[in-house]
């Protein structure tokens, strides 16, 4: 049996699996780490204009907790817990090989990927996370568990992008390459951020935020059009009867609104700058 059928038999019985566990199945959910860890596969990918998530991945994900009780961890500090950090006993050696830069106060749990040339500064990136190569995670942004960060993105300072690992029918949040998400924004529930597109600072969007077009005044849910420059706002609540009376007058709900799409200027501003942010030695 190859590792997805694996895990998918062990899943449904999975009350079984332990700390004192062995054999086939413990061995296939360590590899799927190890694999997830050295980016060779990821939770979701895109074919065509389709993102597809691997459920049985992230069911490994979630055995691998029942594998391992607590330990001792000595690195950023003290910490207590079943997952061991990306880079516990990792050399100058391996950090050079990277290609990526790490600064002090950046916590990275095994199974989370980071491409070469991406800059973590003192950030938090969870289990099961695909950073793609080139990307900046500012300071005290996270990216949680399953997260898909596309490359050449930019998650500004104390942004949040949501993870998922139960329910298993949820998807991550997906970030494609070249976006910009604003310092303090907050993307979640699955929402998917396409090619190009600008999130402003502050903007919070989940899988029931209305996203209006301003332009055209068309609303959708859960998707971020390629190059849209995405603004926080709100719109006037429905009127709903409520015993004989209406919604109290000037009741408005939060909504992300797309003022404009990405043109040079805007895309000049949110670039990455090649010099400051490189994650290569100069030479």
């Amino acid at each position: 049996m190859n590792a997805e059928s694996l895990i998918n038999e062990a899943w449904e019985d999975r009350d079984r699996l332990n700390p004192a566990s062995v054999g086939e199945v413990v061995e296939a959910i360590r590899k799927t780490l190890n694999d997830l860890d050295a980016g060779k596969i990821r939770i979701a990918e895109k074919r065509g204009p389709a993102w597809i998530v691997h459920q049985w991945i992230k069911k490994a994900l979630l055995l691998s907790f029942r594998l391992h009780g607590n330990s001792f961890i000595l690195d950023h500090g003290v910490a207590y817990d079943k997952v061991p950090l990306k880079f516990e006993n990792w050399t100058e050696t391996e950090f050079a090989a990277s290609g990526f830069r790490v600064v002090p106060g950046a916590i990275v749990r095994h199974s989370a990927y980071i491409a070469s040339d991406v800059v973590l500064m003192p950030s938090f990136v969870n289990v099961g996370a695909y950073v793609g190569r080139g990307a900046m995670i500012d300071t005290w942004a996270t990216v949680g568990s399953c997260v898909q960060v596309g490359e050449r993105c930019h998650i500004s300072g104390g942004a949040g992008l949501g993870g998922v690992l139960e329910p298993l029918q949820e998807n991550p949040v997906i970030i494609e390459d070249d976006c910009f998400i604003g310092a303090r924004s907050e993307i979640v529930e699955g929402v998917i951020v396409e090619r190009g597109a600008v999130i402003g600072m502050g903007v919070f969007i989940g899988a029931s935020t209305p996203i209006v077009n301003r332009d055209t005044g068309e609303i959708s849910y859960g998707r971020v059009p390629a190059h849209s420059v995405v603004i926080s706002g709100s719109m006037p609540s429905k009127v709903k009867e409520n015993g004989g009376g209406a919604s109290p007058a000037g009741l408005a709900i939060d909504c992300a609104v797309i003022v404009k799409t990405v043109d040079e200027k805007t895309r000049s501003k949110t670039a990455i700058n090649d010099l400051l942010r490189s994650a290569r030695n100069l030479v």
